[in-house]
């Protein structure tokens, strides 16, 4: 028998082999003015693998919902803040592995302007959002855990200075 992980896996074992599922969430960049700049409502989120993650949020379409629906709706049950779209930033895909499948996942994005509420976590349905917090849009490279999310917030930064 061949080598074995902790987690019990074999090493080697190729995913390519797993059945692979599709997934499409929605979600975005959420700003409020501030002292300096904006501010952007992020979640803090323990990932599938027990890691905690400081992200963007996001979540899966419901019913006949469109993405800017799905956007404008998760923004809210995640962090508390209605937001209102500005503008589309535009999507990311990845890859990642579960025990049983291969995730091909698509987010799509939105610069949305926050028009209420307040920051909480108490409104997520499926309570992953386990801490939601206003970062500067200056700091959030150090914050985010995901260069594609760095990445969308680098656009979100580019709309915000091209519309000034």
């Amino acid at each position: 028998m061949g080598a074995r992980r902790a987690n019990g896996y074999a090493l080697g074992r190729s995913s390519r082999h797993l059945p692979t599922e599709e997934e499409v969430s929605a979600g975005g960049v959420v700003i409020t003015p501030a002292a300096k700049g904006f501010d952007v409502a992020i979640i803090a989120r323990y990932n599938r693998g027990g890691r905690l993650e400081w992200c963007l949020p996001k979540g899966h379409p419901e019913g006949n919902e469109n993405f800017e629906e799905a956007a404008v709706r998760e923004v809210e049950e995640e962090t508390g803040i209605a937001g209102s779209i500005l503008t589309d930033l535009g999507s990311i895909e990845y890859w990642f592995t579960v025990p049983t499948h291969r995730v091909h996942k698509t987010v799509h994005h939105f610069l949305l302007e926050a028009v209420g509420g307040e920051l909480t976590i108490e409104k997520d349905p499926d309570r992953e959002a386990v801490d939601v917090a206003w970062v500067n849009l200056d700091d959030l490279d150090r914050v985010l855990s995901f260069p594609n999310e760095r990445r969308i917030v680098k656009l979100a930064r580019q709309v915000i200075e091209d519309s000034l």
